[in-house]
């Protein structure tokens, strides 16, 4: 299966400016491509992966990869998909983007194979030297203001009288274009690949490599990803799913996979994983046959963590998950117990207290708010509800003493199934 094949049975192809042509120079020799990734946030996040995985799937496919941070277009802002003007970000912002987003590219795309490695650009680098005249005369002479009027993306923003479209925004179009001329030029850079809201983007392009360079030049753009349920990829109640486990502990990104709607889970499979057709066609007849045992969820998980943040973050965030779920806490380390702290709630309590013949246990799960008396917390104990480090605790007479605590100042107290919090010893 070739790289376009592989992108259709994904699912991966939205749109293609020339489908014949690009599967004949696919085929010819290798190709260089390239997609933009905006610095607007020190951080990418899940709705990002997409794109950077497809320059992944075509830099395993033989083909040369160009990831570019948009220091320049960045500075501006994108119109397209969005309802109202970005807030502009100053320089200083911008570079702490650029610096927080490389090590997330780097990441998911290899830089260090000597047959086609990945690149990794900075568009200010090549328009800070460009005066606003002479992008003028050799940039902005090639597009006629009714070329850019008719792109979905200006359009959409105009209909809309009360928002309406700043010339800077506007202008945006024109230092995408210049971006893929300048790689086209200097990097023999063919291929430009984006979501589906980058159509008008890449074409521009494509017109000004056409007029200035009489050079071919390809599109190909990604579908926005959608959920089944109507709701937004990409975001849960607490927000913005990112790459940056500071934004996004490892545990939450697992959990984000691990709760997939069961209509979405093979579709994800195909988009976020390298999992082979004939491994996720196995999986899908699983899914089919026993939903309940959730192999397709924990599959795609794994193995979309595991791209993120590597096989032994992974692992530390499966390990807390199970925690959270009643398992076993022997054995458990320290990091993988601060991906717990992280998710629930926490209660101090002084170290003192708990020396000697210690602190009862009613009294404990009062402070920590899981009961609202002790004589709720003597019934919900003797009742069986209560566990203590996951370990069921019957004795209403039970005091939690130092021993008691993980790592010398942890306990994870449980109330029934679900309802969790760490009580932390204090000096």
């Amino acid at each position: 299966m070739n790289i376009h094949e592989d992108l259709h049975w994904r699912g991966l192809i939205a749109d293609c400016t020339d489908t014949p042509g690009l599967l004949q120079r696919l085929g010819t020799s290798p190709v260089t491509l390239y997609c933009g990734f905006d610095p607007t946030a020190d951080s990418l996040h899940v709705g990002s992966l997409v794109p950077l995985l497809a320059l992944r799937r075509f830099q395993l496919a033989g083909h040369h990869p160009i990831a570019v941070a948009g220091g320049a277009t960045g500075s501006i802002g994108d119109p397209s998909g969005k309802s109202a003007e970005r807030q502009l970000l100053t320089r200083d912002q911008l570079a702490a983007n650029i610096a927080a987003v490389k090590p997330q590219l780097a990441r998911l795309l290899d830089f260090d194979t000597k047959q086609n490695p990945a690149r990794l650009v900075d568009n200010a680098d090549w328009t800070a030297g460009v005066s606003f005249l002479d992008f003028l005369r050799d940039i902005g002479k090639h597009f006629t203001v009714n070329q850019m009027v008719a792109k979905e993306s200006v359009r959409a923003r105009m209909e809309d009288r009360e928002v309406g479209i700043s010339y800077t925004e506007f202008s945006y179009m024109l230092l995408q274009a210049f971006d893929f001329f300048h790689l086209c030029k200097n990097l023999n850079c063919e291929l430009q690949i984006g979501g589906s809201d980058q159509w008008g983007n890449i074409t521009a392009g494509m017109d000004l490599i056409r007029k200035k360079l009489n050079s071919p030049a390809f599109g190909l753009t990604l579908p926005l990803i959608t959920k089944a349920d109507g709701t937004k990829f990409g975001k849960t109640e607490s927000g913005t799913v990112w790459l940056d486990a500071k934004r996004t502990s490892v545990y939450r990104l697992y959990q984000f996979w691990i709760n997939t709607d069961d209509r979405d889970v093979i579709r994800y499979l195909k988009f976020f994983t390298f999992l082979s057709k004939e491994e996720i066609e196995a999986i899908e007849a699983q899914h089919k046959e026993n939903p309940g045992a959730r192999v397709a969820h924990k599959t795609l998980a794994k193995a979309a963590t595991d791209l993120i943040h590597g096989e032994n973050a992974t692992a530390e965030a499966m390990r807390a998950s199970e925690i959270l779920f009643g398992g076993d806490l022997k054995g458990i380390s320290e990091t993988t117990f601060n991906e717990i702290i992280g998710e629930v709630p926490t209660k101090e309590v002084e170290k003192s207290k708990l020396g000697g013949a210690g602190l009862p246990l009613v009294e404990v799960l009062v402070h920590s708010g899981l009961c609202p008396s002790k004589g709720q917390a003597r019934k919900d104990i003797e009742g069986g509800g209560v566990n203590v480090n996951n370990v069921r605790e019957t004795s209403a007479t039970h005091a939690v003493t130092a021993n008691d605590l993980l790592f010398g100042k942890h306990l994870l107290l449980r109330k029934g199934k679900k309802n969790y919090v760490v009580v932390t010893a204090k000096s």
